[in-house]
């Protein structure tokens, strides 16, 4: 299972990024080999228009099976939902803590989006 995490850094110890399309990045953690790769999400974060659905293209092509992130804007809520991926939201400070708690199960399941479009 890939899981993408919202990130403004490159490492586990990075700090979580609330928003989803216009996070600086994502860290993809494959919970199967406990590896993860740090993608770059910055040139869509001046986008104008289509920064969820941008983003959820970058995680789709490597893989992430689910989400976890602050918030979720309609556009990208609807993409990732139609492709199938879990959302998840989590209030963790970093990388890692956000990991321990999904390992754990204590991540809510987001079941709509929860701030408007182009939330900064």
């Amino acid at each position: 299972m890939k899981v993408a995490f919202t990130t403004s850094g490159n490492t586990l110890d990075a700090p979580m990024d609330p928003r989803f399309g216009r996070a600086e990045g994502f860290i993809v953690y494959d919970t199967d080999s406990e590896t993860f790769e740090a993608v770059d999400n910055k040139q869509v974060l001046n986008s104008a228009h289509g920064a969820g659905i941008q983003a959820t293209e970058a995680i789709l092509r490597k893989g992430a099976n689910c989400v976890v992130t602050g918030h979720c804007g309609p556009n990208a809520f609807k993409a990732l939902s139609g492709a199938g991926i879990r959302i998840y939201t989590t209030e963790a400070a970093t990388v890692s803590e956000a990991l321990e708690a999904y390992r754990a199960g204590a991540l809510p399941t987001m079941k709509s989006a929860d701030v408007e479009g182009h939330w900064s």
